[in-house]
């Protein structure tokens, strides 16, 4: 697989990696299966998908358990990345970027993974009651006694309001800006798809700037860029995609169009090339730090995925995703 370098250390991944929270969190809960995610995992390392992005908060905890169980055999082919900042407990999420905190969440992060060193720490979110100055000095802290080897920070949620454009990553860009001038940014990860652009205008030129890298989260959408979803089929209960505003029925059916221009691209470039390999492309197309994190616990997906980069879009394709209806959701 191609090879991308994200942060001024010249950390070298596969230019596609591996989003582990479906593993065990969100997304069809009754359908998780460990030994499942575990074949995602190695065949996902076998294609030369490097980076394996989890969270201690995903599960919460079991899913960089699960991973570790991978790590023991084949750390050496994994790049690591966890993020810490975030508790789950009874019906909420509450952030803690306590440096104390932040220290014992990396020891346990550590124990889970079987790893000694973590390869990006990720801050989750930025903690309201503690500024974000002294939770990134306490990760830096983790660098310098080798428990970590490069830092990033996950960009505000992208859709908590109705704004669009760069304004929709301000925060993420002032917190980027503060941080900066504690210890360096490696990665930023944010929502980046063709039905979700909006991290090309202020944050991927930010990244771009300093060689920070922009781990593309959701490059997928949610699944809906696949083409394997239909409108009216549902979503179990505590499947996010169940509240959001673009998959009620009626707007996943208005947003058709976009999957339907994924698959005439798709088909132009041969009959076993897929919607979702096409989507991933235009994602690597925007930028060399650019590195696309699809989610998955299925080596079908996973080996779908791996494949994308070999696919070059033609300045026709290009043109025609540009041209592509915007997202509708159900606020609009």
């Amino acid at each position: 697989m191609e090879r991308r370098t994200i942060g001024a250390g010249a950390l070298a991944v596969g230019a596609v990696g591996l989003g582990c929270m479906p593993m065990s969190w969100a997304y069809s809960t009754s359908r998780q299966r460990g030994e499942e995610s575990l074949r995602c995992v190695h065949q996902a390392l076998d294609l030369g998908t490097t980076l394996l992005d989890t969270a201690d908060m995903y599960g919460p905890f079991t899913n960089e358990l699960l991973l570790g169980r991978v790590l023991k055999e084949r750390r050496e082919e994994a790049f690591v990345s966890t993020k810490v900042g975030l508790l789950v407990g009874e019906q909420h999420i509450v952030a803690n970027g306590r440096p104390g905190y932040v220290r014992r969440a990396c020891d346990a992060s550590l124990r889970r993974l079987q790893t000694d060193v973590i390869d990006l720490y990720q801050l989750h979110r930025a903690d309201p009651e503690v500024p974000i100055e002294e939770t990134w000095g306490a990760m830096a802290e983790l660098v310098r006694a080798g428990k970590v080897r490069a830092l990033g920070l996950c960009a505000v949620g992208a859709r908590a309001g109705r704004r669009s454009g760069s304004a929709l990553h301000d925060t993420t860009l002032e917190q980027l800006r503060r941080v900066q001038q504690v210890f360096p940014v490696a990665a930023v990860q944010a929502e980046l798809s063709v039905w979700s652009p909006e991290a090309l205008d202020g944050l991927l030129p930010w990244c771009e700037a300093r060689g920070v890298g922009l781990l593309a989260a959701m490059p997928l959408g949610n699944g809906f860029l696949t083409g394997t979803l239909r409108p009216g089929e549902g979503f179990e209960p505590d499947d996010p995609r169940a509240r959001h505003p673009r998959f009620t029925a009626e707007m996943m059916a208005a947003n058709q169009p976009i999957v339907a221009g994924l698959r005439r691209i798709a088909r132009r470039h041969g009959d076993d090339v897929t919607p979702a390999q096409v989507a991933l492309a235009w994602v690597l197309a925007q930028g060399r730090h650019v590195i696309a994190l699809p989610g998955t616990k299925q080596e079908r997906w996973a080996t779908e995925n791996a494949l994308a980069p070999g696919l070059r879009l033609t300045d026709q394709d290009m043109a025609e995703v540009s041209r592509l209806p915007g997202a509708q959701g159900s606020w609009d």
